[in-house]
């Protein structure tokens, strides 16, 4: 599955821009963080259809096909989709799409129940394209799961969301060992639903 990457380590590869070709190909706390919130909740992911953005090693993406769900895994590197799909098939997962996908450029208009993405707000380059895609591929009644390890430049995302009336419920966990615990929080986002007789 790819070792755990360290703070340190995630620093690096976030300060380094020659680096940030590796990003995608370790585990990251938040997809930890992530597949243990998808356990907790696998009697809701049965039969629904999961897009997870910027899948890397693809372990949310595997949890929830394990659960039932039918999962679509992006990631804008190929390395990224190889490892996923080996990681898909040395766990006997089925029931998985493997895209490279592009946030700025993406061209998906299929509807989806959940979207996952596990540490994918840190650029706030890319909060335009992401609310494009929760805007544009989250299915009626659908909801988004975002985890991250409350990185400053990830709230003014989720805040702009809860203006614009999304409603933001949070999980914590703790990833790591006793030398590294890392806090990571689950963002559970569903759009706002204006009453039928209000339409």
């Amino acid at each position: 599955m790819g070792a755990l990457i360290s703070f340190r380590a995630e620093q690096g590869y976030l300060g380094d821009k020659e680096a940030r070709t590796l990003y995608g190909l370790s585990l990251w706390p938040s997809a930890i963080a992530l597949a243990h919130e998808l356990v907790a909740r696998r009697d809701e992911l049965r039969g629904t259809r999961v897009l997870e953005l910027g899948a890397g090693t693809g372990l949310p993406g595997i949890v929830a096909a394990t659960c039932g769900a039918r999962v679509v895994q992006t990631d804008r590197q190929p390395a990224a989709i190889e490892i996923c799909r080996e990681n898909g098939i040395s766990n006997g997962v089925a029931g998985v799409e493997y895209r490279v996908a592009d946030w700025a450029a993406w061209d998906d208009a299929t509807r989806y129940d959940v979207i996952l993405g596990a540490d994918v707000l840190y650029a706030e380059k890319s909060h335009p394209h992401l609310r494009r895609i929760f805007d544009t591929n989250l299915a009626p009644g659908g909801r988004l799961l975002l985890a991250d390890p409350f990185r400053p430049r990830s709230i003014p995302l989720l805040e702009g969301m809860e203006r614009d009336g999304w409603q933001v419920t949070l999980s914590k966990w703790t990833v790591g060992d006793d030398d590294e615990p890392r806090a990571i929080g689950v963002f559970e986002l569903t759009p706002h639903v204006i009453p039928q007789e209000r339409r």
